[in-house]
């Protein structure tokens, strides 16, 4: 009999990686079920995406409410209030004490696609700038601007031009807020009048990148050098969003207002939605046609969407996020002591990562934190590496984590660490 896996190879590209070969059979809240009946608990969340947990009974309603009623007009053909009702609510949720406007969109990639296209609208600039290590998806604009190029620039040709890169500040790797501020000033003077300079686009905590967060006097900065040189500075929480980082957005951590947030993931709890809310006046700069998609907004989406913001708020998932958070980093702490492969532990909220480096050598393992997470996934707990170097282990848990399976998870994190230690 032709295994699931040897039928995957055959008929599904291998651009598409896999993680696991775990085949889904059904899920809820923080744990998954595979074809062969095994358990696993999920700290992956579909990458940030289930925040509120797989099939969240107020999610599962509201979308079979929707479901009764109608299923795809396409907004920009037949509207519907339930589209204008959630831009209304990112409208007053997102950071920035000024008038604001929404659009929403199908993925991640395509918010930010649509971030740079409403910034070079905006201000007639072409120019974007991005940071080393940052991830904007898989889409020609968001390849120019992702850090990294394996795996996801290489072999994909040119890409668009005026797209320029500075280091992102991580103490860790001996790249200070002052060292990155000085590069983003070379690059003016070297490489691009910032008066071309449409927008700055960074994670206010890098996702693919190695979960680390951008400093408060950095993203201050920032602010400061867009005002000055009339730029837009763009914040992709498509990772950070909805509650992960004890905040709704990542950006409230900062008390600083960006133009343009891109949003998507955790917003719909496991459905297709994005968006881009940003400052009215700049939001309506594209002429009418200019934004839009046949599915973007799709009213299953938007259901879903209402109800998420809704479980947010009466589960208190913020301060959940915050609880998790602090309860892993303080297990962390206590197996650092017996594993000294740990360099460090960090994230805002529940959303965290613990870096490994070789013992001999103290440069970043990757080989540890994948022989971490394939032994982990052996006794039953999916995890996710992630950095530039490959040797981050991070943790995006459902926020709705029961207890017990929580405690679970963290006896098994354990034991995996001490067990790749040999």
């Amino acid at each position: 009999m032709t295994s699931l896996t040897d039928r995957k190879n055959a008929a599904i590209s291998r651009g598409v990686g896999m993680t696991t070969q775990i085949y889904a059979d059904r899920a809820e809240n923080a744990e998954i079920w595979d074809k062969e009946g095994n358990r696993y608990i999920d700290f992956a969340a579909g990458i940030a995406v289930v925040n509120t947990g797989h099939r969240h009974p107020k999610v599962i309603a509201a979308v079979k409410a929707q479901l009764d009623r109608f299923t795809h007009t396409c907004h920009q053909v037949v509207p519907y209030e339930n589209y204008v009702h959630l831009a209304e609510r990112l409208n007053a949720l997102a950071p920035g004490k000024f008038a604001k406007k929404t659009i929403f969109v199908t993925t991640g990639a395509e918010a930010v696609e649509n971030a740079v296209k409403i910034a070079r609208a905006a201000t007639g600039r072409q120019a974007i700038i991005a940071f080393g290590g940052g991830f904007h998806g898989r889409t020609f604009m968001g390849m120019a601007l992702t850090g990294k190029v394996v795996p996801y620039k290489v072999g994909f040709g040119a890409m668009p031009a005026d797209v320029f890169h500075a280091p992102f500040p991580i103490e860790l790797h001996g790249v200070s807020v002052e060292q990155s501020l000085a590069a983003l000033k070379k690059l003016f003077a070297a490489d691009v009048d910032p008066g071309r300079v449409a927008a700055i686009i960074l994670e206010p905590v890098q996702g693919e990148g190695g979960f680390y967060p951008a400093p408060t006097a950095f993203m201050k900065a920032l602010r400061e050098i867009c005002d000055q040189h009339g730029i837009l500075l763009i914040a992709d929480e498509v990772q950070t969003g909805f509650a992960r980082t004890g905040k709704l957005f990542a950006m409230e951590h900062h008390d600083v207002a960006p133009d343009l947030t891109t949003m998507a993931k955790s917003l719909a709890g496991g459905f297709p939605l994005a968006a881009v809310t940003g400052r009215a006046e700049i939001m309506d700069a594209p002429g009418p046609g200019g934004l839009g998609g046949t599915y973007g907004g799709n009213p299953i989406g938007i259901a879903a969407a209402h109800a998420v913001l809704d479980v947010i708020e009466e589960e208190q998932l913020c301060e959940r996020a915050n609880q998790l958070g602090n309860r892993l980093k303080q297990r962390l702490a206590a197996i650092r002591e017996k594993a000294p492969e740990i360099v460090d532990i960090r994230g805002p909220g529940f959303m965290n990562a613990v870096e490994f480096n070789d013992v001999k050598t103290n440069q970043p393992s990757a080989e540890f934190a994948n022989k971490v997470r394939l032994i982990a996934l052996e006794k039953g707990l999916i995890l996710l590496t992630c950095g530039v170097h490959g040797n981050v282990i991070r943790f995006l848990a459902p926020i709705t984590i029961q207890d017990e399976v929580f405690a679970e998870a963290l006896d098994i994190l354990e034991a995996s660490i001490l067990e790749a230690r040999g």
